[in-house]
């Protein structure tokens, strides 16, 4: 165990840093902006963080969580993001060593957390994390991931054939559109890391506890065609299965 301490303390701290990056792809890829170029700049009044000021967690914690120059409040889903991204990047190496798999599930479990969070705030999924996170699930289960690359095919075209025809079915009866495009290629995604098997208890859990949210919504003066967030159920819907999955599709047979 002694062994673990360094390696897993590492990987906090990179993840730590690599958490500021998400913060970066949460808050610009919705307005189509580089995730590459320029400097990081406050929301509220857009002066540019000075380096000093954009150290992860910390930072917040010294400016007591206000904009040095404006002293507006900055969003507490920052060093959240930053501590979340932490804990995975921990959990991934204790769980799988410092290996080839602990990164590729460091990248699922990363994408998954941006996801629900840009799709919760704006009801939209970017292309590039799940179209580009479904090809990087395909190469995982080629190099390190425990399901072969066919599986992996299977597991995108299930997901997000599923979906897909589900959003179409509601469309003829409905006559609306009741899930988007992004939802369906997110479920691809999903399919390509945990495979087939695993599509069917995502699904549900993300059905379960969307409906609940929407059951809330309707009480709160919504009605059934209150739009809610799909995506950003099945994403942590995916992280439960991913955690747990084997152990839930085990049990069920079992019964």
């Amino acid at each position: 165990m002694n062994a673990q301490i360094i390696p897993i303390g590492a990987a906090a701290f990179i993840g730590l840093l690599f958490g500021s990056f998400l913060n970066v792809l949460i808050h610009r890829l919705p307005q189509e902006k580089s995730v590459v170029g320029g400097r990081s700049k406050c929301p509220s009044c857009d002066t540019t963080i000075r380096w000093f000021d954009n150290l992860p967690v910390l930072s917040y914690l010294i400016l007591a969580g206000r904009c040095r120059n404006c002293r507006k409040r900055i969003s507490i889903v920052y060093p959240m993001v930053e501590l979340i991204s932490a804990t995975i990047a921990a959990f991934c190496v204790f769980k799988y060593g410092v290996s080839l798999k602990a990164v590729w599930i460091y990248g699922f479990l990363a994408s998954l957390l941006v996801i629900t969070i840009i799709d919760w705030r704006h009801r939209i999924i970017p292309d590039e994390l799940s179209i580009g996170g479904t090809v990087f699930g395909w190469i995982g289960a080629f190099v390190c991931l425990d399901i072969t690359l066919i599986e992996s095919f299977i597991g995108s075209m299930v997901g997000g054939g599923l979906l897909l025809g589900i959003a179409l079915l509601y469309k003829v009866v409905r006559k609306i559109d009741g899930m988007g495009g992004g939802d369906v290629k997110l479920m691809a995604m999903i399919g390509a890391f945990l495979g087939w098997k695993m599509v069917f208890p995502v699904l549900f859990f993300a059905s379960l506890f969307g409906s609940i949210y929407g059951i809330y919504l309707i009480t709160r003066g919504g009605n059934n065609k209150t739009a809610v967030a799909f995506g950003s159920f099945l994403a942590p819907s995916a992280t439960v299965v991913l955690l747990v999955g084997a152990r839930l599709w085990g049990s069920y047979f079992a019964l």
